[in-house]
């Protein structure tokens, strides 16, 4: 089992952030955890993951085009990530400077390719994913790891599930 925790960061916040993630998806056993900025991610490292947690820097309310380069440039496979698991979570410079909907554009993104969509577990905010403003500070840390964690979990979930099923 594998989780990609794949990013696109400019000033190194966003990259922090991904750090912490990996942290909690490797509180996980049996669950392997590959972190590689999105320039670095192929096509096999989408299709060898059960899950991928993406992350960007807020550009006008979105993604960064690097990430959403990946999601257009890797479209042949989509029907081959489908019940995958997907994640996200976003840097930005400003508190009201769309984080939401900069993580609604991953989270959509995946749903395109058919995956299952979760957002950070309750006992971090519940929402749609992580962010910050900035660089991370010790409770945006603090939820990443339970986010990465989360994701690790659930992806066990769900190989457990298909192991009862065959």
């Amino acid at each position: 089992m594998q989780v990609l925790v794949t990013y696109y960061s400019r000033t190194g916040n966003t990259k922090l952030l991904a750090e912490e993630i990996a942290k909690g998806v490797r509180q996980v056993g049996q669950v392997d955890c590959v972190v590689k900025p999105v320039a670095e991610v192929k096509k096999e490292d989408l299709l060898a993951s059960d899950a991928i947690i993406a992350g960007s820097p807020v550009y006008f309310g979105s993604m960064a085009a690097e990430l959403k380069r990946m999601f257009d440039q890797f479209v042949g496979i989509r029907r081959q990530m489908a019940d995958k698991i997907g994640a996200a979570f976003v840097t930005s410079g400003h508190p009201t400077g769309g984080k939401e909907t900069t993580l609604l554009s991953i989270l959509q993104a995946f749903l395109i390719y058919g995956m299952i969509v979760v957002g950070d577990p309750l006992d971090a905010s519940g929402h749609y994913g992580v962010a910050c403003v900035g660089a991370p500070d010790q409770v945006t840390c603090q939820d990443a790891i339970k986010l990465g964690r989360r994701v690790a979990s659930l992806v066990q979930r769900l190989a457990a599930g298909s192991a009862k099923a065959t």
